[in-house]
């Protein structure tokens, strides 16, 4: 195939950002933002922070908004909920919806609010990144409603909460304890720590994504099943944390997203240096992060880091798109950086040669599923996060071919939820809201480098 491409007409690009403001002004509810009216009809957590950034190139106040109202549903413990449930939708709208989670009974000893019905488990934290784009986008308009000032003590907290009740594997990392919390739902790195839960009986739960979805690019129902297992259990503990308990506990160190918190604990010392606040908290997490990643997850042998495994206490050996994403980590080994470059570049995620998005998964593993959810796809926001770690370690003729082939793909495939990464077709749902607003931040910035 081939990979180099002229960039689009001026024009071409103008219709482009016009339709993706009106994908974010479609999936707008009000103070936040759906990633799709009808798969994902409420406010997800990772989503806003991706949507905060293209929001911020098209109103500075609806961007910060978008987190604000995010973080007003932050539990008492610091943690940020993945879904923040919208009374107004329908109760079967979307499951598992809050009749399932339960959070303000369920989770009241942990600090769940009262009055806003969530999820009880988190996702990836890149929102100190986003809030610290936010404010570089427009700081004059950040300064004047004061909004590092507001979001600082909450994002503060965020990071707190998993340093002190997620480092399972006690050596500085997080772990996630559920698929969902990773972002990256389905992907093959879950399969060996799941293959221990026993799943939810298939009576026991009606998936509502298959109203809305082809199954071919959902997860399987026994996947699903597992999913809704861990998560009741979860919900049934209160919503504690502790140390993974019993041969089928799922507690896994992802790199994804350490690399997103370290990438964010670096955004927490700019904010704090912005506000005259001391950085040296963050400093210090975003150096012990990237030194802790290196030794325990980086994998020399095959050029990226790997997920591991806390109960079972080994590497998974699956290569995913989450182990490429220390890119975003500043001041990696450069050992490091020239490993990860290749990967992304040979024949197991093939960018520049036989894809122009990185794919999510290993093109050369026999699990891989150019259409199923997470298990070969290539997603905006990941791309866009690989664009970032290229762009900052001096690789910009990469960047730019990566940014122009993100915002080809938006415009073909009418903001497609993911795309096939060797044909470019479009999969999932369409008009979502992350493929928009990573569209509008790349063209903005593309502007600004004219």
């Amino acid at each position: 195939m081939t990979t180099t491409t002229a960039p689009a007409p001026t024009a071409a690009r103008s219709d482009l950002r016009r339709a993706a403001v009106r994908v974010l002004l479609a999936n707008a509810t009000g103070s936040a933002t759906v990633p799709s009216r009808s798969l994902y009809p409420h406010q997800w957590s990772w989503d806003s922070a991706f949507v905060a950034l293209g929001l911020a190139r098209l109103s500075p106040r609806r961007a910060q908004r978008e987190l604000e109202t995010l973080l007003g549903a932050q539990w008492a413990d610091g943690r940020v909920p993945h879904i923040v449930f919208n009374p107004a939708v329908p109760a079967g709208a979307y499951f598992p919806g809050p009749d399932f989670w339960r959070s303000s009974r369920a989770g009241a000893a942990a600090g769940a609010p009262r009055r806003t019905e969530t999820s009880g488990i988190v996702q990836p934290p890149v929102h100190a990144l986003a809030a610290w784009l936010v404010h570089r986008a427009a700081p004059d308009a950040s300064d004047r409603r004061g909004f590092l000032r507001r979001v600082y003590p909450r994002l503060r907290a965020w990071h707190r909460y998993l340093a002190r009740e997620r480092d399972h594997g006690g050596t500085g990392l997080v772990s996630v304890i559920h698929p969902w919390e990773a972002g990256m739902d389905n992907s093959p790195c879950w399969d060996g720590p799941l293959s221990r839960v026993v799943p939810a009986p298939a009576a026991s739960f009606r998936r509502a994504d298959l109203t809305h979805a082809s199954a071919a690019d959902r997860p399987t129902d026994l996947d699903y099943g597992r999913y809704v297992s861990l998560a009741a259990a979860y919900r049934d503990q209160g919503y504690r944390d502790g140390p993974p308990a019993g041969p089928a506990a799922f507690a896994v160190e992802d790199p994804g997203f350490n690399a997103l918190l370290a990438a964010s604990a670096e955004a927490l010392a700019a904010i704090a240096r912005t506000l005259g606040e001391d950085p040296g908290e963050h400093r210090a997490t975003a150096a012990a992060l990237r030194t802790a990643l290196t030794a325990r997850l980086w994998c020399p042998e095959r050029g990226q880091f790997l997920c591991r495994d806390v109960t079972a206490a080994a590497l998974v050996g699956e290569r995913s798109v989450t182990g490429l994403l220390p890119l975003l980590v500043p001041g990696l080994p450069p050992e490091a950086v020239a490993a990860l470059t290749a990967t992304l570049t040979g024949p197991h995620f093939g960018l520049g040669t036989t894809t122009r998005l990185a794919p999510s998964y290993d093109l050369r593993a026999p699990g891989y599923d150019g259409s199923r959810y997470w298990r070969g796809p290539a997603w905006a926001n990941t791309n866009w996060l690989l664009e970032r770690g290229l762009r900052q370690y001096g690789d910009t003729a990469r960047a730019d071919a990566l940014a122009e082939a993100l915002l080809d793909s938006a415009a073909a495939t009418g903001f497609a939820e993911y795309t096939d990464p060797l044909t470019g077709e479009g999969r999932g749902t369409r008009d979502f809201a992350w493929t928009a607003a990573v569209a509008l931040d790349l063209l903005a910035r593309a502007k600004e480098r004219r």
